[in-house]
């Protein structure tokens, strides 16, 4: 086992983390804006691990990566990821939640990680595990 192999897997174990963290934050159905700000915190954290999750991964099987962008690209490629349009939205909202915090942004990505970006990261999650399980 190379040292890639074990770096995405190691990564693997800090998204399931974010990501079971964003699951939880999730069930609150109607955030204060403290609760929103951790949501999108949680959303943060689960989509810049799961980039580098997935750079990780397409690192160990040898395909060359440099940014999360085209790491979503070639893992469309691969049919790990499935819906192209919806994560290049998610790479621009998530620019946007790390530059200031406006709570009319915050509302909209609120929105948005509820009704797409979660099942996005879930995707990658469930999709890596099974490649995981296949180690």
């Amino acid at each position: 086992m190379s040292d890639q192999d074990i770096r995405w897997q190691q990564r693997f174990a800090q998204f399931e983390k974010a990501f079971l963290l964003l699951e939880d934050a999730i069930s609150v159905e109607k955030p204060s804006i403290l609760e929103r700000a951790g949501l999108i915190q949680f959303f943060e954290r689960s989509f810049d691990i799961g980039c580098k999750t997935l750079k990780d991964f397409e690192e160990a099987k040898g395909i060359g990566v440099t940014s999360p962008r085209q790491a979503v690209i070639k893992a469309l490629q691969e049919r790990v990821l499935t819906d192209g349009a919806g994560w290049m939205q998610a790479l621009e909202d998530r620019k946007k939640t790390g530059q200031s915090y406006q709570e009319e942004i915050a509302i909209d990505v609120e929105q948005k990680i509820r009704s797409k970006y979660y099942f996005l990261l879930q995707e990658l999650y469930d999709n890596l595990g099974l490649e995981l399980k296949a180690v």
